[in-house]
Formats: C-alpha cells, structure tokens, sequence
C-alpha cells in the first residue's frame, strides 16, 4: 500500500540480488554528477503493504507483451504495486524512477542504460553512455536496441514516474528503442499521464497491457484488510461507505488508516472525519492542486462547487473561455478530475471537499455567488434539479421558488424519486422570501405535510399577488404559476373531503392548461394524475362512484413512470375500495393487488403509497373470514404517505378496523374503531352508512334486534343494497319475515351490486323461507348463495347468518357446494352457523396470513398449475405441454414466486382461493 506518497522521488531503496556482478561503465552522467543510485532501486514495501493478487496477476501478462502501462492518480499505488510485483519477477530486470527527464536526453539515457547495467546490459567500450546531456547520439540507440534484440532473455525495464518524460524527443527515441528491441525488450511505464507514445497501435496488435485508475481502486474487500493492517477492524459495509468517499484511492485510505489510529473512536473518524482538516488535504493540495498554474487553480477552485460540470458552465463560473482543454487536460493527466463521457466532468469526491473548504479561506463569501452563477446559468440549459439545488445553496429563494413554479414542477414535491429531497431543499426556505412562488411552495410545504389550516394562508397570498400581476399594464405570462395554485387548492380540497372545490380547481386547471406549453406539460405528467387523483378521491368521499371511478381511472392509466408510479398505486387501492364498497371482493382484491406492484421497479420507497390497497385487501380478507391475514394487513407499522391519507383512507381503515373486531366477537372495540370523527367539511354518506351498518351488527350480536332495526330506519337510506340487505336481515331477526322480504323485494338487480350484497340478501331470503315454514326454498336459496359465495370464497356471510343454516348444510347437495371451502372437515374448515366471531375447532387454514399475489400469473404458468392440481409430475407436465422439463420448472419458480409459497401443494391451493384455475 503507499503511503502519503507513493511517487516519492526518494524511496527508501531495498537491496536486490539482480543489482550486481556487472561492471560500471562511468561514475558520473553527462554533467560530470554521479549516478543518484537511488534512482535504480525497488522501493521498498512498508509492513502495512497489502498485497493485491489480482492486479499482480493482471501484471504477469508483462511478461508477454513489449509494453505495459500502468496508469493511475497520484497516490494510487502504482509504485508500490510495481514493487510488488517486481520482486516475483524470475529474470534480468530493470528499475528508473525517471525524474532526470527535464535535464535533457542525454541525462535520461544515461541513467537509463546504467539502469540496465545491472540486468546485464552492456554496450560496447566507448559507446556506452551519452556524453552531451543535451543529446544522444542515434547510433547509440541503435547499438542499445540490437544488445537488446540478441538476448535469449528479455530484460524487464520498468520506468516509474513517468508521467515527468514531457519531452516528445525522448519519448520518439524510447519508442524507436522498443520497437528495433524485439523480444529483448518489456518495457513497464509507471504514470500518472498518458504517455507520448503510440498506444493505439500496440493496443491494436494486442502488445499492451494496461492497468488503469478504476482497476487500481481498492474494493471495500481490500479496503476492510489494508484497515486490518493498521489495527482497525471494520465492517465491510463501513468499509464500502469510505471506498465511496475516497473512490478506492490508496493514499487516501492508507492516510484515513493513520490518523484513525490516533483517534479514540476509529469507526466514527473513518465515518465523519473532515477531509479539509486532514493529512488528505495536505496530499491533495500539495501534489495536485499547488503543481497547477494559478489559472488552472483557479479553475478547479470555482468548480468545486458543481457536483459535475461541463466546459461552459465552467467557463461560467471563471469568465474563460478555455475550460474545455484545462479539464481535458487535467483528466488526462490523472489530476483527480474524472470524465463522465458527453464532454461531462466531476472531481474526485475528497478533492471536492478539500478545494471548497480552500474556496472558503482564499476568497470568503465567493461561494454563494458561484452557486448563484450557476443556477442561473443552468436554467438557461434547462436542467431544473441542479438549477434548484445551487439556487438554494445561493440563499436566492425568489430565484430557485420562481425556477420551480415557472417550469411547472411543483407537483415534484409530492410524487416522484426526489420528492422528499426537494421538500428538505425548500424546508430552509428563509421566511423573508417573498412573492407568489415563494409562497406557493410554502402553501405546498404544508400541504405534503398534511397540514391545510397553514397551507391556506400562503395559497391566498399568492392567489392575490397573481391577480395584481394579472391587472398588470404589462402583465408577465403566469399561466403555470395559476395552474400550480389550481393543483394545491384541489389537494387542500381532498385533504378534508370537499368536492365542490376540487371540481372548481379542476375546471379551472382544464382551462389555464391551454395556456401552457405543451412541452412542459409532457415533461410533467405528474401534474395532470395529481389534478385527476385530488378531484377522483374527493369525488368518492362524497359517494359519487361513477364519477371518482372516470377521475381515477384515468391517473391508474396515464404514463410518467416513476413521477406518476405513487399516484397510479394510489388511485388503484381508490377503485378497489369502489370495487369493495359495491360489494366485489375478488375484483377488490385483484385492482389491490395491482396496486401494490405498481411501484415495483421504480426505487421508491415501500410501502410507497396511501395504503388504501392494503386496507382493500384487508377488507377482502375479514369476508373470507381470514382474519389473521386481516390483522397483518391492518397493523402494517409503515406510514402511509402523508399527501394521500386523506379522508377517505382514515375512513376505510376504521371501517376494515371495525369489521375486524366484529368478525372477532368483540362488538365494544368495533364501534369504537369507528368513534374517532373523520376530519372532513362534509359527511360522507358511504361512511356514514357503513358506520350504521357496523352499529346495526353490534346490536344484533348482543341480541338487540329492535335497536338495529331502528337505527337502520332512521339513519339510512332505503335504496342502497348493504343497507336494504341489513334493514332486513334485522326485520327477521326481530320476528318480521314478510316486512324482511318486502324490503329485499326493493332490491333490483343493476350489474352493480356483488355478491358480498347478494349472497347476504339471499341468505336473508333462505331464513325468511325457513321461519315461514318453507324449507325446500331455504335449500334453493342457500344453494344459491353456496354458488354466489364460492367464486370469492366468501365466509363470513354464512357465519353471520346464524345456526339456523347448519342443518341444511348437512344435507347431500348443499355439503358437495360448501366442500373444501366451507364446511367443516374440508380444507378450510369453517364452521358455519357459528356466532360471528366465534372460534372454530381448529384453527382453519385461512386464518392465516397469507401474503398477496406479487403479480398475475402468466396463462403458460396457469397451465403448469392446474396440472400440478391432477397430480401430475414435471417429467408429465412437459410431456403435456411439448416444452423441455427444465421450462416446466422455470414457470413452476415463477409461479411459487408470484404465489408467495415455495411448495406444490401450497400452489394449488392458494390457486384455488384465488379462483385461478
């Protein structure tokens, strides 16, 4: 490993065997000075040298080609990895750190050839050094290059350093060397620069190995081990957070490592050290920084603010207008700036942190104005994210608000991959910003904090200052800044249940998106699906199904990708809870478990969205009566995302919560989970009928027929299926069987109403026949419902029913219906007719949780289980279906998978209760 510099001029020199028996020619180069025998020794390797087997591999393949290269910053390891190497090598073999280069050719071939000398190369008397510092004659390199050439072994010449040979005269003579050497001759350069060779065509004749900075790297592998070395033991996921910080840079991490052990807490240092306040700062500014010309310092001073950059905006920051061949330059010398391809460049992350802290000393109160500069000169090239994030870092708020707002990107607050990291950007927003941007972000701050009594006030100011600029003599174009008001009023309208607003904020948003570019509105998707998603929810609040169905109907199926992924989840678990609230759990459960998948793939968090999907499921999973797997669902500790719980999720929770409870016997807890108020403007009639619903079940379980029955009579509405359904079903219970039928008599069948309705109205039905004395019609009923109920696996309405349903279940025909989904002794083994919660004999199958469906089998998956329900082996599977065994038991994978089991039988099973096959 190097220390702080492993290019030291000096290296501490280590003896080696190869160093003598060979006769000197002179004792003094060209200029009358001795030989610096220095200059011709392999350093050595310090005792807390890491070894690299696979670079010293990669170095063996030398041995084979004329030239090798390896090329890295300083620091990198270059030096002590020859080093390594070297002393593995079997053979003659040569070492030059050739820091004489400037003194003139004469000077380098001198040392260069007595460096051989050792190796046992030798030219013949009198022609065996160059005499003039200046200049070497050609017939000398002739005579070197064909010594070269007549060796039986050839000689390994490793040349460190260099990058210092910028004089193209020595650099055309070296190469005329190798060349006429043939395979007497592997040279080895050791640089921090491309070297003035022609690398192209000994890299097209496969004659070079290269070894380049990214393969220098440490890996955090290596890291973990060379901190060993120096008595730290760390994690190697700590270890892989510090190879980030450094990009695996040796010197880097043998520096962090020394100052680490001088630090009571190492792991925190490694972790937290200041790389400005270090023995890194002082590497870095003295070999990269302070070898540069004032210009080029100045340079990379100023960009240092950048994350990355290309030539014109650094040209922008420095008022020059040669940056592109400085940083061309600077990459190509190993300067620790790195190209990202696309004329794109950024610094090494240390060297970044210690040239900003330098930035701050030299010129104080100079970097706000660069970030300044550059925001503003980034929004002219349209790159939204950076012109924000150096805006804020300009203190500019009116700036980078109006950046936001004018491109149309406010609705980025609350979707998208960076919504949190823009709201953390505005949240130190300085309060004396001011102006209708400003306070629009203020308005949508509060707003994704769920926050609408602050929210209003910013919203307001700003609503009136874009009317005085409309009133205006000369008024700016303001169009997206209103349809941005238009946005943050339809969600203030969502977050507390008020439809009438959201549809005039919509109205308003249709016509002001006529005035706005269509670009902008392409290149924001998110802000038409929030529009659609605040109106399509508040819409359902209000128990207009159609309606909320067409709003999200149209967010679940607009494009965007990951800015529109939180919005089409969301508005997904909505029309499930439409599709639950109707009375059709297996198409609640498919749009929810649609839902959940929808942001998969997008590296957003999860849970991403508003929950709604899950309490969906959730719901689906108490009519099932598979109440663990309901539990689960409802006590997931995750938070949903704050701009989605609104009313409407509060409401469906409590609801799932409260049937819970009741399918569990426990009628106090279910209505206390439906106690707690909703925060809405308005009442929300679906709301306020389910909550009846849930206190009419109370009664009815504690035996108070009368109190349910008027309770539904004077809250309810005497039109909507579950309310009709329980109106009468609590008339039975209250010993009116005709008035019972009479009011499912009201009942007409529209395609809307599903069989969770339907099934519970039949039933009613069945027991209104068996009271009156008309048992072969109970059995039809209930043969009905058996049929209605099994698709859906619907349970709990035949709990609910009572133990007057028992017996017929019992009897030949209607025990073939119930078998292995109801009865008792089948696979789920529910006990019907039992009091609603009761516990079954056995814990039934169903009552655990069972994960949802990752995604919807394909059909060819849906083929290889069905046969794996007849019993029949993957060899007979294949058979069956003319493919390979091996695709059988890729589609059988697959299917486990996106089942959430790892068996056959636990496949076919819970293929079977999701009606797949």
């Amino acid at each position: 490993m190097a220390g702080p510099d492993e290019d030291d001029p000096e290296p501490t020199a280590s003896a080696d065997p190869r160093a003598s028996g060979y006769p000197r020619a002179a004792e003094a180069d060209p200029r009358g000075d001795p030989y610096l025998r220095t200059r011709f020794a392999i350093p050595a390797r310090p005792a807390t040298f890491l070894r690299r087997d696979r670079l010293v591999t990669h170095l063996d393949q030398a041995l084979g080609t004329p030239l090798t290269m390896v090329n890295g910053a300083a620091g990198a390891g270059k030096t002590l990895l020859l080093a390594d190497w070297a002393a593995g090598v079997e053979g003659p073999l040569a070492w030059f750190t050739t820091d004489t280069a400037d003194l003139g050719p004469g000077v380098f071939w001198a040392y260069l050839i007595e460096a051989l000398r050792p190796a046992g190369v030798a030219l013949p008397p009198g022609g065996g050094s160059p005499a003039d510092a200046s200049h070497v004659p050609q017939t000398l390199l002739a005579r070197l290059a064909a010594e070269l050439s007549t060796r039986e072994q050839p000689v390994v010449l490793v040349l460190d350093e260099y990058d210092r040979v910028t004089d193209p005269e020595i650099a055309e003579q070296l190469e005329f060397v190798l060349h006429h050497a043939g395979a007497g001759l592997r040279l080895v350069l050791v640089t921090r620069t491309e070297p003035l060779l022609p690398l192209h065509r000994y890299r097209a004749a496969g004659d070079l190995t290269e070894i380049r900075g990214a393969e220098l790297a440490f890996t955090p592998e290596e890291a973990a081990a060379l901190l060993a070395l120096h008595g730290l033991t760390l994690p190697v996921s700590a270890a892989r957070a510090l190879v980030e910080r450094t990009r695996g840079w040796a010197a880097g991490l043998r520096l962090c490592a020394l100052a680490a052990q001088e630090d009571p807490d190492p792991e925190r240092y490694l972790k937290e050290f200041e790389a400005d306040r270090s023995t890194v700062a002082d590497f870095l500014l003295a070999e990269v920084l302070k070898r540069q010309s004032p210009e080029i310092q100045d340079l990379l001073l100023r960009v240092s603010v950048l994350e990355r950059f290309g030539p014109e905006l650094a040209n922008a920051l420095t008022g020059r207008s040669d940056a592109g061949p400085l940083l061309a330059g600077l990459h190509r010398d190993n300067a620790f700036v790195e190209h990202l391809g696309h004329d794109s460049y950024r610094l090494h992350p240390l060297f970044g942190e210690i040239l900003r802290a330098h930035l701050r000393m030299r010129e104080p109160g100079l970097e706000p104005e660069l970030h300044g500069r550059a925001a503003r000169w980034l929004r002219r090239s349209g790159s939204l994210t950076e012109t924000l994030t150096h805006g804020a870092a300009a203190g500019d708020w009116e700036f980078t608000a109006g950046a936001l707002v004018d491109d149309l990107a406010i609705g980025r607050l609350f979707t998208g991959l960076h919504s949190d990291d823009l709201v953390d950007l505005f949240a130190g927003m300085a309060p004396e910003a001011h102006g209708p941007a400003p306070d629009l972000v203020r308005a949508a701050r509060d707003l994704a904090r769920r926050d609408p009594d602050h929210g209003r006030a910013p919203l307001h100011r700003a609503e009136q200052a874009l009317a005085e600029l409309r009133r205006a003599a000369d008024p700016p174009d303001t169009a997206a800044a209103e349809l941005s008001c238009a946005l943050l009023k339809a969600l203030a309208a969502r977050l507390t249940g008020a439809a009438g607003p959201a549809e005039e904020a919509a109205e308003t948003a249709v016509r002001l998106r006529e005035r706005i570019p269509a670009r902008l509105l392409d290149e924001h998707p998110e802000v038409t699906a929030l529009l659609q998603a605040h109106l399509g929810s508040a819409l359902l609040w209000a128990g207009r199904y159609d309606e909320a169905r067409a709003a999200l109907t149209e967010v679940a199926e607009c494009a965007g990708g990951a800015a529109t992924a939180l919005l089409r989840e969301d508005a997904l678990g909505r029309l499930a809870l439409i599709e639950q609230l109707n009375g059709w759990p297996g198409r609640a459960e498919r749009t929810a478990q649609a839902a959940m998948t929808e942001t998969e793939g997008f590296g957003l968090p999860q849970p991403a969205g508003s929950g709604v999907a899950r309490t969906v499921l959730a719901a689906v999973a108490v009519e099932r009566n598979e109440l663990r797997r309901a539990h689960a669902l409802l006590t997931v500790a995750d938070a949903p995302h704050p701009v989605l719980c609104d009313p409407v999720l509060e409401a469906g929770r409590a609801l799932a919560t409260a049937r819970l409870h009741l399918a569990r016997g426990d009628t106090r807890a279910a209505l206390a989970a439906t106690g707690p108020a909703v925060d809405a403007v308005t009442e929300s009639p679906w709301v306020r009928t389910q909550t009846a619903l849930v206190a009419a079940a109370a009664h009815l379980a504690a035996g108070r027929a009368d109190a349910a029955v008027e309770l539904l009579e004077e809250r309810l509405p005497e039109d909507r299926g579950p309310a009709v359904v329980a109106a009468a079903r609590a008339r039975l219970a209250a010993g009116h069987p005709d008035a019972a039928r009479e009011l499912l008599d009201r009942l007409r069948p529209d395609g809307r109403t599903g069989p969770a309705v339907t099934v519970r109205a039949t039933l009613v039905r069945a027991q209104a026949a068996d009271d009156t004395g008309d048992p072969a019609a109970a059995r039809r009923l209930i043969g009905q419902a058996l049929h209605d109920a099994r698709r859906d696996l619907l349970r709990r309405p035949f709990l609910e029913a009572g133990s007057w349903i028992r017996p017929f279940l019992t009897t030949a025909p209607l025990r073939a219906l119930a078998e292995d989904w109801l009865t008792p002794g089948s696979a789920h083994g529910t006990s019907p007719g039992a009091a609603s919660g009761s516990t079954p004999a056995s814990v039934p199958p169903e009552d655990r949780p069972q994960p949802p469906v990752v995604e919807e089998l394909s059909g060819r998956e849906r083929d290889v289980v069905l046969r794996l329900s007849r019993m029949m082996s993957t060899e007979e599977i294949a058979a069956d279906l003319y493919v390979s065994v091996n695709t059988v038991k890729t589609h059988l994978k697959s299917a486990y998978r996106k089942l959430s089991v790892n068996r056959r039988n636990d496949a076919v099973r819970r293929a079977r209760e999701l009606g797949l096959i």
